[in-house]
């Protein structure tokens, strides 16, 4: 009696989630290569597809084209960044950004977006603690969290501004713009060891799972089933 409700609660499960879970992984972009570009630490074939929180990184010489509804986004190489949906987050390297959709590109803190949702056409290049970008259709805004210091350089030349509080600025197309990223959002915070998972607990929980099929699919008789901790 007590395993037929086990097994009646294991489907009900089943097909409550699966919808769901199907549904959370529906492809979002289309990454294109030919070559050279890795996906969550694989090697990507052409036309792979990409789903948000990805990782994505690009070998010396070769590149990609990440494609989705309305947007197309070039990635150069040697860069790194993470689809996100709705925008990429840049680690180091540059983009190219063709969009209707107000597809973002972030950097830190940092968030460039179109300012308005018409065709616009902009570059982000991510190099040596400072973010260039440049507006080639259209204008785009860049703005950043407050962290109570001075206007950045935008350009090379200028002096930093005496307005503390200002969190956007726009690049008008046809411009080009630099940002100190470490003067915007600080320095780059230090990798947390604690925040990785422990490789025990994922044995523990794989083993975890493994007797729980099993006692799904025999109805708990029988011997136990055999374990990496008991052979």
């Amino acid at each position: 009696m007590g395993v037929s409700i086990i097994r009646h609660f294991a489907c009900w499960l089943m097909i409550v989630v699966t919808p769901m879970t199907l549904s959370a992984q529906a492809p979002s972009a289309i990454v294109h290569t030919q070559g050279g570009v890795w996906v969550n630490g694989y090697e990507a074939k052409d036309a792979s597809a990409v789903f948000s929180g990805d990782v994505i990184e690009i070998k010396a010489d070769f590149s990609a084209t990440l494609n989705l509804e309305g947007s197309s986004v070039s990635i150069q190489p040697e860069s790194v960044v993470k689809f996100q949906g709705d925008a990429v987050e840049l680690d180091h390297g540059s983009v190219s950004v063709e969009t209707s959709r107000s597809f973002k590109v972030l950097v830190r803190c940092i968030t460039v977006v179109p300012v308005a949702n018409e065709w616009t056409q902009y570059d982000v290049v991510d190099s040596n603690g400072s973010v260039q970008v440049s507006a080639r259709t259209q204008d785009v805004n860049v703005k950043w969290e407050h962290t109570g210091r001075k206007t950045p350089v935008e350009n090379a030349g200028e002096q930093p501004g005496e307005q503390p509080d200002e969190q956007q600025g726009s690049v008008h197309q046809g411009e080009q713009k630099k940002y100190d990223e470490s003067q915007l959002c600080g320095l780059p915070p230090r990798p947390n060891p604690a925040a990785l998972p422990n490789p025990k607990w994922i044995a523990a929980g794989a083993a975890g799972a493994g007797v729980l099929i099993w006692v799904l699919v025999n109805g708990g008789g029988g011997k136990t089933p055999v374990s990496a901790s008991a052979p």
